[in-house]
């Protein structure tokens, strides 16, 4: 048996304008269906908004994203969650930095760390603490 686990983000109205970031910094196919396609529409005012979401990208990036329905009760907590994205690649880590640091709030500013040589975090728009950093093995001191 194998499995994989997938990072999935719950909004109140954003999830679609937080999928469309996330795909414009990592690319990949976004798949979008809404409450209406669902044939699930309990609030008419909610119909649009988005039942199941997903970015996948070629390169491994995955994460899904839904509203929660006003029916339900939702709080985004703080600092509930960190997505953590790890690469091989400085360059690639680099650009997708450099995308999701556009209106967003920046935590640690992406250098080098006593556990990696990039390393960086940030806030985005929707709330969302993004953790970017190279994958290297650690050897304790």
């Amino acid at each position: 048996m194998s499995i994989e686990t997938t990072t999935h983000l719950n909004f109140r109205g954003q999830a679609r304008a937080a999928l469309t970031l996330y795909q414009s910094v990592f690319g990949g196919t976004l798949t979008a269906v809404t409450y209406q396609d669902a044939h699930a529409v309990q609030n008419p005012a909610e119909a649009d908004q988005i039942l199941w979401g997903q970015v996948v990208s070629p390169e491994g990036f995955r994460l899904m994203a839904y509203d929660v329905p006003s029916s339900q009760p939702y709080n985004a907590g703080e600092n509930a969650v960190f997505v953590s994205v790890r690469g091989k690649s400085a360059d690639e880590l680099s650009a997708y930095w450099a995308k999701l640091i556009e209106g967003s709030t920046v935590i640690v500013p992406l250098a080098t760390s006593a556990w990696s040589p990039l390393y960086g975090m940030v806030r985005d728009a929707f709330g969302v603490t993004w953790v970017l950093d190279l994958a290297v093995e650690y050897t304790p001191a």
